[in-house]
Formats: C-alpha cells, sequence, structure tokens
C-alpha cells in the first residue's frame, strides 16, 4: 500500500513519483541486476496493481479481529520474513555501518510503521475504498514538498496546475460543497497523514541514502527490520494479547505482510529494473480502482458518485505532476 511504485526503488528517480507501498529504500544510482524473470513484466505487474489494490480490503479485515499496532507489527514481521529468504536465497547480507543504520532507521519509521499504522487506525472508522483513495494523493504530496526540499524539482506550470487539480479531485472526494457532510473526519484525517509520510520519507532517503553501496534488498530487508523492531516496542505498550485467535483476520494480516509488503518489494524491483521507472509507477492508477472493487464488491462498501468522480480528477492531478520539463535542446 499501502501502496510510489518507484520513488525508492532506485536513488536517482524522483521522489515525486507515487507512493510506494512497500515504502522500500533506495539502492545505488545503477541498480544491480535482478535475474531474468520467467514470467512477463505485464503479468507481474498486473499481480502487482491486484496485491497492492488489495491490501486496503487486507488491513480492513485485520482490524476487525486484532488492534491497528497488531496489524502493523504481523504485516512488517511476515514482510521481513519473506525479506529475509531472498536475502539468504541470494546470498546478500544487511548494510554495514552506524550511520547507514541510522537513517534506515529514519526510513523504515516515515516509509512503513508510520504510514502502515495511520492507516491501520484510519480503517477502524472509515471504508477501505477511500483509504485507497487517500493513498492515491501521495504523488501530489510529494510534489508540493519537493518543490520547498529538492532545488532539482522545478515548478512547471503543467505540474503546478496537475498539483492544484489533484487536491480539487480531494476536496471532491471529501464532499466540500456539502460542508464534508458524513465524513469521519479523524479516519480521513489519518489516511491523508499516512499517505503524506510517504513522500517525506522519500525525500529523506534522497538525501542520506542515495548513491549507497548497499544493494536494494539489503537497504529494505535493513528498513523492514527496523520498523518491524519499532513496532514490536510500541505494540506491547498500547496493546493487550487478544482474548482469542481471529484466524480471519490473522491470515489477512499474513497475506498483508507476505504478498503486500514482501513479495511486492520484490515483484516491484524486477518491474522497474526490466523496464525502468516511468513505466513502473503507472501501477499507482490501477490500485484505487482495484482497492474500490474490491471494498464494493467484497465488503459490500458502497459509494456515492463524488467518489469515484473525484478520484479520477486526483488520479489524472497526479499524472500530471509526473510530467518533467523538457530540456532545452
Amino acid at each position: 500500500m499501502s501502496s510510489s511504485v518507484t520513488a525508492t526503488t532506485t536513488a536517482h528517480a524522483t521522489t515525486t513519483t507515487a507512493p510506494d507501498r512497500t515504502g522500500s529504500a533506495p539502492a545505488s544510482d545503477t541498480p544491480d541486476a535482478p535475474d531474468r524473470p520467467r514470467l512477463d513484466w505485464r503479468v507481474r505487474f498486473a499481480a502487482l496493481s491486484l496485491i497492492w489494490g488489495f491490501s486496503f480490503l487486507l488491513i480492513k479485515v485485520g482490524t476487525q479481529g486484532y488492534a491497528p499496532f497488531q496489524v502493523t507489527l504481523g504485516r512488517l514481521a511476515f514482510g521481513t520474513a519473506v525479506l529475509a529468504v531472498a536475502m539468504a536465497v541470494r546470498r546478500e547480507g544487511l548494510p554495514r555501518g552506524a550511520r547507514t543504520w541510522g537513517h534506515l532507521a529514519v526510513a523504515g519509521f516515515l516509509l512503513n510503521a508510520l504510514p502502515f499504522s495511520l492507516f491501520a487506525f484510519a480503517e477502524l472508522t472509515i471504508p477501505s475504498t477511500l483509504a485507497g483513495i487517500c493513498n492515491a494523493t501521495s504523488p501530489l504530496w510529494g510534489m508540493a514538498l519537493s518543490l520547498v526540499a529538492l532545488r532539482e524539482d522545478r515548478p512547471t506550470r503543467v505540474r503546478v496546475a496537475g498539483l492544484g487539480l489533484g487536491f480539487l479531485g480531494v476536496l471532491t472526494v471529501l464532499g466540500a460543497w456539502q460542508g464534508f457532510d458524513g465524513l469521519d473526519a479523524r479516519g480521513t484525517t489519518l489516511a491523508l497523514l499516512a499517505s503524506l509520510s510517504y513522500p517525506v520519507g522519500w525525500i529523506y532517503v534522497r538525501r542520506t541514502l542515495a548513491g549507497s553501496s548497499h544493494s536494494h534488498l539489503s537497504l529494505t530487508g535493513g528498513q523492514l527490520l527496523l520498523a518491524t523492531v519499532q513496532l514490536a516496542v510500541v505494540t506491547p505498550l498500547f496493546t493487550s494479547v487478544p482474548s482469542s485467535l481471529a484466524v480471519g483476520p490473522l491470515l489477512a494480516i499474513a497475506a498483508l505482510g507476505t504478498l503486500g509488503t514482501g513479495l511486492a518489494v520484490l515483484v516491484q524491483y524486477g518491474i522497474v529494473a526490466e523496464v525502468g521507472p516511468t513505466t513502473g509507477q503507472m501501477v499507482t492508477y490501477f490500485v484505487p480502482v482495484i482497492a474500490a472493487a474490491a471494498g464494493i464488491l467484497l465488503l459490500g462498501e458502497t459509494l456515492t458518485w463524488s467518489t469515484p468522480v473525484g478520484a479520477a480528477v486526483v488520479l489524472a492531478g497526479a499524472a500530471l505532476t509526473q510530467v518533467k520539463p523538457k530540456r532545452a535542446g
């Protein structure tokens, strides 16, 4: 998910790309070449869209049996386990150096522990469909922040127009003309803050870990491990052990972690390495659609006309923010 497909995959990728729901850290400027995949990248692209689209439904199901912090802890633990297996198979170790681990701890908080927890708390009171649409605002937040924090991201008329259009879409989704009537302000705010956390994390990572000699897999494994430790410390302080084992929600958490956080990292990296970040980031525009369809068909959630219309406007604005300025000839 949670959701920025490519901003943290390679160090030279722009931080205004769509949000990475895995929250993976970047590797060096030239990504280490993965083994040639057996499946066509289009098949893996479709699978990644489905995995991330269903993540919001899985969060909703998980919170029906466990506290939000417990959902996030389980998600991170399962995701870290998948990466640990991948690292063992590829014979890669964790990063070295206190400074690198310090930066990964911050990245793990901003890109994993914080947004994953905020989305889990948000879905206690808002539909998974709305959470998925809020997640799609990450490129808009990223564009706004990069104009301030990154000198190389020059504002252009098209990108500024996309930013304005995107936030107009947000207001449409939230029903601003009705005074936000019927809107759960707390849950929606938490989901939007989760979406904001991603680009803050991207900018931090871009400033601190770009050009690292460690591999993408090594950095991401270390980042998820530290995020898991953070939740392992926090969760017992604010939650109690469940009185009974809710099997359905537990399976949802396991799927969320192994597929949406662990496997998605590996699939995402392979796609970007094969076809590049520009094509890879297009998965973002399918995720809200799949999230909405899953919520409606499987959870019985309902939508008003403003939600899909506003979501389309958000995605159109997000697409415009990705238009890069033409280089002078």
